[in-house]
């Protein structure tokens, strides 16, 4: 299971990442050729993009130059209401977006408190949006759109490949994909009850993080970025050595407990969970990060 920690006013909140992906495909018009021709030129000569890069475009010269960017905006308003989210689009940060394709990610730790909404402008290059864990592989051409837990993995990748490769992307080749895209916040009761998100699932860890993250099966864990797989964070030989000690320490407590001592796993014989007590900040060997993750400072 997916869980995110995000900022939810001054505090960190706990939910579970939402499997849920919704897409169509919209009648929206093509850009002009200027339009067009702007944006090549940004991507080529500012931006730079190189193979999985994505990156922010100048959004106010776009709505200058293009007269039918509101006709855009209210096609997609028009989906997202067909999909119980009425008025949510309007209230939310919009963003124009460039990539070269993108390599797999998750965007939880900046955006956990979001659903990314986006609405692909060119035409098809070959390209497909795809999420490991789901499943869920949406072919990207103009009118795509698709909304989307940001604590979800996701990678932009060509259509004949299961994977991420620079590779496929060579320098001669147009695939280049301008897309616009709002956050949607995840807390709004639409929001919620369109991807079909639970709160508050692990209350006790959110009390002890002061940063957004995405753990896998209650614990830290990473994304490769060529394949989207999960795995779990490799912590350096100190903070190993530091999790053993503790790990000792507490089934010394355990075996010095004659009635109602934890296990080895923390619970007592009845299985409930029992607060065990702890070492000292001052003996955690690990970097300050995790110390102040294990107690809490």
């Amino acid at each position: 299971m997916l869980t995110s920690y995000f900022w939810s006013g001054d505090a960190i909140r706990s939910r579970r990442v939402s499997d849920v992906v919704l897409s169509g495909t919209l009648d929206v018009p093509a850009p002009s050729a200027r339009l067009l021709a702007d944006w090549q030129r940004e991507t080529s000569s500012r931006l730079v993009l190189e193979p999985g890069d994505v990156e922010a475009m100048p959004l106010a010269r776009t709505q200058a130059r293009w007269p039918d960017y509101t006709r855009c905006v209210q096609t997609m308003s028009n989906w997202t209401c067909t999909l119980g989210l009425p008025t949510v689009l309007a209230s939310s940060d919009v963003a124009l977006m460039a990539c070269r394709g993108a390599k797999y990610h998750h965007d939880g730790e900046q955006y956990g408190g979001a659903a990314f909404c986006n609405l692909f402008l060119s035409e098809d290059k070959g390209l497909d949006l795809h999420f490991p864990s789901t499943g869920h592989r949406i072919p990207l051409t103009r009118g795509t759109a698709v909304i989307f837990d940001t604590g979800q993995p996701h990678g932009v990748i060509q259509r004949r490949s299961s994977s991420f490769s620079a590779a496929d992307f060579p320098p001669d080749q147009d695939c280049t994909q301008i897309f616009l895209t709002w956050e949607l916040p995840i807390e709004d009761a639409h929001v919620r009850q369109a991807l079909k998100v639970v709160f508050d699932i692990a209350r006790s860890t959110a009390l002890q993080l002061d940063e957004g993250q995405v753990w896998l099966n209650g614990a830290p864990a990473t994304v490769s970025p060529e394949s989207g797989r999960w795995s779990r964070v490799d912590y350096p030989e100190q903070i190993q050595a530091a999790e053993a000690k503790i790990t000792e320490q507490d089934g010394q407590q355990a075996g010095n407990s004659d009635v109602g001592g934890t296990t080895a796993n923390g619970t007592s014989a009845s299985g409930s969970v029992q607060h065990e007590s702890t070492p000292s900040p001052s003996s955690c060997v690990g970097p300050a990060s995790y110390c102040n993750l294990l107690f809490g400072n």
